[in-house]
């Protein structure tokens, strides 16, 4: 073999920051595989049964190392022909020229055996290149060959070992240091077929993905396809927006901006478009584009526009699903957080703190972090004495003179301070009170003044105006409407979400007036359900989510019975004969509400007590008849509701505060509609 001399010494070299943990010095080898134009590397090793390395190889399929320039190559230091004469199209890592002399941490020897394709004999050509860690600044070739492979490529064969042991090679450790170190540029050449192996078992970069997101824009009617990749651990890369052509060419890169804002927010962006064919080359900290297109580009900078937004959201979603719980956590466990009661008022408080500090969180990390307990203690209590108070809006002011703030951020803060105001919790507690003197009213009409109560000026009137007493996922479709108008009614709700669309601008639906109106030829269309209340389901995926009530209401003086329930059975009959209501996927409950119940109901009842529905007297196929009384209205409202009333410590005072009118049904009607 012929000895050559590198131009600097072997101590040198050895000091210069070589790799100091066999993976790093492993990494080296495989990044000078790609720097060559390989497509896969592959890591071979055997042992003996106690770990000790019989060989060990990395073999890949670049274009080898031509002998015409192994003195640009081997033979310059902290330099390399890489960076000077490189195809810009493509990464290149290996740019220090010291990457070869890696071995040293673990072995006394490599060898090279390389093939090339010489352009002069217009052949692939053979020959080894030898270093030994004790003469670093000598490196020995052979004579070339003509090469009997079919393809170029190199293998580096190491020997004499001195730390490396097999146990190593096949730890998950090894593995997970590759699939970090090489994940995202295996997942950037992904469509080129990029792989590593360790004895023929594939490098997976899946194993290391948290969340995958692929998005298109398109802009001045350029398409732009984007791949958002959450790594599940820190890579060995700066976060990176990659610009690739067609052939998924690397054409240039920018930062993401994103880099160091939040801890564990690693990810990459890969943007692959046509439009990038006009970048002109990529280099490693920036990209230079060609005399027609520059980053000045209305495309390029409403690109940047887009990414910078996506991202940001995407690291809100990772801050408030993964570090803001986290977060709140931490100071619930460290008794950071302030005590609370055990009641529904200062539940409600202690929930309005959580959702503040978490989106303040999410909008500017820095404000919690680095901070020690009592800080946090300080801050927390702060946030909580100002949200209980009529200042909460002043948060924002306050911090904008503690931390900087850009005015996303501003605006998403205020967003924020507005929609938990404290007085959403008052309104609530206001709902609360003004349903249970709704229910005190109830109960005055039907049972104290029963006499002066009629169904159309009273009862009607109060519960068409509470239909929340059936559920608050209702809507009122018609009160003491005939048949025909409450189908016209009931068909126009159900076109609500296409008119709304329309009333975007996004549909086509027609307006209530511009419907052609539906006609029931029976002369039944003219009875009056008293109450009809309809629930559609959001998605309307499933129509059978879609439930209709009608609601019959009894005076006082009307003992629910036979006479009662044939009447509504009526209704329901009528409804199931006519074609425009009587699909079976829509499911109908007939209500009858009275003081009293007779004996029949009271029989139908009993009847009916193995489905397992309190107050049910008929279930025949998609519809059922209930009987209520007032008084099980009340008793049901109270079960429902009577936790929170005691909890936020209401006192009925509707006997002192309705006293002038306790005995005028009209006037007592004024204050709950």
């Amino acid at each position: 073999m012929k000895k050559n001399k590198t131009q600097i010494t072997s101590k040198s070299i050895i000091q210069s920051g070589l790799p100091n943990d066999f993976k790093k010095s492993i990494s080296e080898y495989i990044w000078n595989g790609f720097d060559a134009g390989a497509t896969e590397i592959k890591i071979d090793f055997s042992c003996s049964e106690v770990d000790t390395m019989h060989d060990f190889s990395i073999r890949d399929n670049g274009h080898g190392i031509s002998f015409n320039t192994i003195g640009e190559t081997f033979g310059y230091f902290l330099d390399s022909n890489k960076t000077r004469s490189y195809d810009h199209n493509r990464f290149v890592k290996g740019r220090k020229g010291k990457g070869r002399f890696s071995f040293q941490q673990f072995c006394a020897k490599a060898q090279w055996d390389t093939t090339f394709f010489d352009s002069k004999s217009e052949k692939l050509l053979d020959y080894t290149i030898e270093i030994t860690s004790g003469n670093l600044d000598d490196y020995k070739t052979s004579d070339q060959k003509i090469s009997s492979a079919t393809n170029s490529g190199t293998v580096v064969r190491f020997d004499a070992f001195t730390t490396l042991t097999g146990d190593l090679l096949e730890s998950e450790e090894f593995i997970k240091f590759l699939e970090i170190e090489f994940g995202w540029f295996l997942y950037l050449n992904k469509n080129k077929t990029y792989q590593i192996t360790v004895n023929d078992e594939i490098i997976n970069y899946n194993n290391i993905i948290e969340n995958n997101i692929e998005k298109q824009f398109i802009i001045d009617d350029e398409v732009f396809d984007i791949s958002f990749i959450l790594w599940n651990s820190k890579i060995n890369e700066k976060y990176y927006y990659y610009f690739l052509d067609r052939s998924l060419f690397e054409k240039g890169r920018e930062h993401t901006k994103f880099n160091n804002k939040t801890e564990d927010f690693c990810h990459s962006v890969f943007v692959v478009s046509k439009y990038f064919e006009q970048y002109s080359k990529t280099e490693n900290e920036g990209i230079s584009l060609g005399f027609e297109k520059n980053q000045s580009d209305p495309t390029h900078k409403r690109l940047m526009q887009l990414l910078n937004k996506m991202v940001s959201d995407e690291e809100k979603n990772f801050i408030r699903n993964k570090k803001a719980e986290k977060l709140i956590d931490d100071y619930k466990n460290k008794n950071i957080f302030p005590s609370f009661k055990n009641n529904e008022y200062d539940r409600l408080r202690e929930k309005d703190l959580e959702t503040v500090v978490k989106e303040l969180y999410c909008v500017n990390p820095k404000i919690f972090q680095n901070l020690n307990i009592p800080q946090s203690k300080t801050l927390v209590g702060f946030l909580n004495l100002l949200l209980d108070s009529e200042q909460r809006e002043n948060i924002l002011s306050i911090l904008e003179n503690i931390v900087e703030l850009t005015d996303d951020e501003r605006t998403e803060l205020s967003k924020v301070l507005s929609k938990t105001k404290l007085s959403n919790i008052t309104a609530l507690v206001k709902l609360l009170e003004g349903r249970k003197n709704t229910i005190s009213v109830i109960q005055r009409l039907v049972f104290d003044l029963a006499k002066f109560t009629n169904e159309r000026d009273h009862i009607q009137v109060l519960v068409e105006n509470n239909y929340w007493l059936f559920g608050e996922q209702y809507h009122l479709i018609s009160a003491d409407e005939n048949f025909e108008k409450t189908l016209n009614n009931y068909m126009f709700f159900l076109e609500e979400e296409e008119r709304l669309k329309l009333e975007k601008g996004e549909g086509s639906s027609p307006k209530r007036e511009e419907r052609k109106k539906a006609i029931i030829e029976s002369k039944e269309k003219l009875k009056r359900p008293d109450i009809f209340i309809c629930r559609k389901n959001a998605s309307q995926e499933f129509l059978d989510d879609e439930e209709n009530i009608i609601v019959e209401l009894k005076r006082p003086s009307v003992v629910v019975g036979k006479v009662q329930y044939d009447q509504i059975e009526n209704y329901i009959r009528f409804i199931i004969k006519e074609p425009k209501f009587n699909s079976d996927m829509r499911k109908w409950k007939l209500i009858l509400i009275g003081k009293e119940v007779d004996e029949y109901i009271k029989d139908q009842y009993e009847s009916h007590k193995s489905k397992g529905k309190r107050f049910l007297v008929q279930a025949v196929r998609n519809y059922e008849i209930y009987a209520y009384t007032w008084d099980d209205i009340v008793r049901t409202f109270d079960h429902r509701h009577r936790f929170l009333l005691d909890k936020i410590g209401y006192k009925d005072n509707f006997e002192q505060e309705f006293e002038s009118i306790k005995n005028n049904p009209d006037e007592l009607l004024k204050k709950v509609i």
